[in-house]
């Protein structure tokens, strides 16, 4: 079991002191993650293992909860806008809860260099697909897909000067994708949200908006499905999970909030730069070459 000992070189240490300063660290974790558009659970577990030394798999159990957490609250409020395709994200959830469920029961037998090393390409696949360019809308002029119409898949982006079809392509594909992004959600503890993004956006054709807001309601439930296992195998304990997933929430709602007044570009490559040098420094650690 975790204990916050462990946290620390020294054997004991103040409990309050502890909880304090690992919420401090979800919150900014939080607040970078969701202004950046990656969530902050692919901040935390880095930042609990490099800084907190850490077991990345209580690391990982904590990122998990904090992710269901954030995606709960911001699932909701697009549902409210009518941005998010609840038939394609409940469909492609099938592939993301199969895969991550998997990717669970790995992760409880994988050994823990293995999973920093993972990690670390993860990390670093994550930077360089936050880098893609971004549209707003799809080709509304593309052919229909005989699969998403079955499936009826097809809708409308809201957008000020009325509702603008869509049609969605390569649902296969799509959906064999989103089983890897469940992979490495159960297997690293991440909401793999780029992931997800780059199956809709660039495979299926969905627009951009629509691909940001359905993959967020996704990421829970993509979390949601493998808990369990950390829980069974022992990887989801309270001392941890408690202060990381508050710290995290928090720091959403916060960096949402400063969204509108912080240079995002400036941040995002600042943000850019730390996820680079930290997934390097992962992957050293996974090769027994970290400075951790």
């Amino acid at each position: 079991m975790f204990r916050r000992g462990a946290a620390c070189s020294n054997a004991r240490v103040n409990e309050l002191a502890f909880d304090l300063t690992m919420f401090a660290a979800a919150v900014a974790a939080g607040t970078l993650g969701a202004m950046i558009g990656l969530g902050g659970g692919i901040v935390i577990t880095p930042v609990l293992v490099l800084f907190f030394h850490i077991d990345i798999r209580y690391a990982m159990g904590a990122a998990l909860a904090s992710v269901i957490a954030t995606s709960s609250g911001a699932a909701a409020a697009y549902l409210r806008d009518g941005i998010s395709n609840m038939r394609i994200g409940l469909f492609l959830c099938i592939a993301t809860t199969l895969g991550a469920v998997g990717g669970a029961m790995l992760a409880g037998i994988s050994d823990p260099q293995w999973l920093s090393l993972i990690f670390g390409f993860a990390l670093l696949a994550t930077a360089g697909l936050s880098l893609r360019k971004q549209t707003d809308a799809g080709d509304a002029a593309l052919p229909v897909d005989p699969v998403a119409a079955r499936l009826r898949l097809d809708d409308a982006l809201p957008t000020p000067a009325g509702p603008q079809p869509y049609h969605v392509q390569r649902v296969g594909w799509g959906f064999l994708v989103m089983i890897v992004a469940g992979v490495l959600s159960g297997l690293l503890g991440i909401g793999s949200g780029a992931f997800k993004v780059l199956g809709m956006d660039q495979i299926m054709r969905i627009p951009f908006k629509v691909t940001t807001t359905t993959s967020n309601f996704m990421i829970g439930v993509t979390a949601a499905a493998s808990i369990g296992i950390y829980l069974k195998n022992g990887y989801l304990d309270p001392v941890l999970v408690f202060p990381v997933a508050l710290g995290v929430l928090a720091g959403a709602f916060l960096g949402a909030r400063l969204l509108t007044v912080v240079p995002v570009n400036l941040l995002k490559a600042v943000f850019l730069i730390a996820i680079v040098a930290v997934g390097i420094e992962m992957i050293l650690r996974g090769l027994n070459l970290g400075l951790a």
